[in-house]
């Protein structure tokens, strides 16, 4: 289906809006390049003096031309062995800007009685302080492996696994939902990128929305909202508080 102008830089294709938040109880995001400007894997790299290298490989798992995102990021965390603890901090104080609107969209998601899900291929690090930063309910992500405050190149085993990739974003957005009694047709979907693609479909086959961000191509043509230009609260041009 063809995607059609809402208004300049928010297309929409699948249903007729405006719709009510007071339809949904779940919001789901991603973080990097979504919530926030920065894809922080390639910022940690830059510490090192890999940040090309890094950067190559997350834009190509990205835009989908990497499909087994495991092994992609695997392959990025080696280059990351040797950063340390301080250098990280150094990412999050000096490189790590909230994208605009997030704040606005998440404030009114709360004020409609939405639980908000931060799921990310990124790590704990960053997740967790952006999760306390912008309220956020709930939150999962990647735990890199430390040893004498420095990465090793690997992840910490989690209850849930290792590696939150596409399927694990997928699966943690209905386990989500089906601790809160709700089906994913009450949820909503955001992302940017290829691995965002297995949850924003989850919600949007069962009648929820799903909503590409500044995303890849392959993400923006699959969406039922494109926010192209603007900051996150443009989605609250298309489902009204």
């Amino acid at each position: 289906m063809t995607a059609s102008e809402y208004s300049p830089g928010l297309s929409i294709q699948g249903f007729n809006a405006p719709l009510s938040l007071s339809q949904f109880k779940l919001i789901a995001f991603d973080m990097d390049s979504t919530l926030i400007s920065i894809e922080c894997i390639d910022e940690i790299a830059d510490a090192v003096g890999r940040k090309a290298d890094v950067a190559a490989i997350t834009e190509a798992a990205m835009r989908g031309e990497i499909t087994d995102f495991r092994d992609s990021l695997r392959r990025r965390l080696a280059l990351l062995k040797g950063v340390t603890v301080a250098d990280m901090e150094r990412v999050y104080t000096e490189r790590l800007k909230i994208n605009p609107g997030a704040t606005e969209l998440i404030d009114a998601c709360h004020k409609a009685d939405l639980k908000v899900l931060l799921v990310s291929g990124g790590f704990t690090f960053f997740a967790d302080r952006v999760k306390a930063r912008l309220r956020i309910d709930f939150a999962r992500s990647n735990q890199l492996e430390l040893a004498d405050g420095e990465l090793t190149g690997g992840l910490v085993m989690q209850p849930w696994g290792d590696i939150c990739d596409g399927a694990e974003k997928r699966r943690t957005v209905l386990e989500v939902a089906s601790l809160l009694g709700i089906t994913p047709r009450e949820c909503i979907a955001m992302g940017d990128g290829a691995n965002d693609l297995p949850m924003m479909k989850a919600c949007a086959e069962a009648g929820g929305l799903s909503v590409a961000y500044h995303a890849k191509p392959k993400v923006r043509e699959q969406a039922m909202v494109a926010i192209n230009k603007g900051g996150l609260d443009r989605l609250l041009e298309v489902i009204r508080p």
